[in-house]
């Protein structure tokens, strides 16, 4: 899958990243690289946490999980 992700360079130097789709998904880095390499592993973090709560709660509730795309 691909994100969109937003990179801002620090006055101190370096860069802030975040993920556009996934707000949660906040990393940095000294080098552009480097922060991009940040915000792909926050990113499967936070996807990975989601999956574990939706599954936890799929048994009791019984939901479906599915993916759409939209273009």
């Amino acid at each position: 899958m691909k994100y969109t992700v937003v990179l801002e360079p620090q006055e101190e130097g370096g860069f802030t990243v975040q993920c556009v789709e996934i707000p949660g998904a906040i990393s940095q880095g000294e080098t552009r690289e480097e922060a991009l390499a940040n915000i792909k592993e926050a990113i499967e973090l936070v996807l990975e946490v989601q999956r574990e709560e939706l599954h936890r709660k799929s048994p009791t509730h019984h939901c479906e999980i599915s993916q759409v795309e939209v273009c």
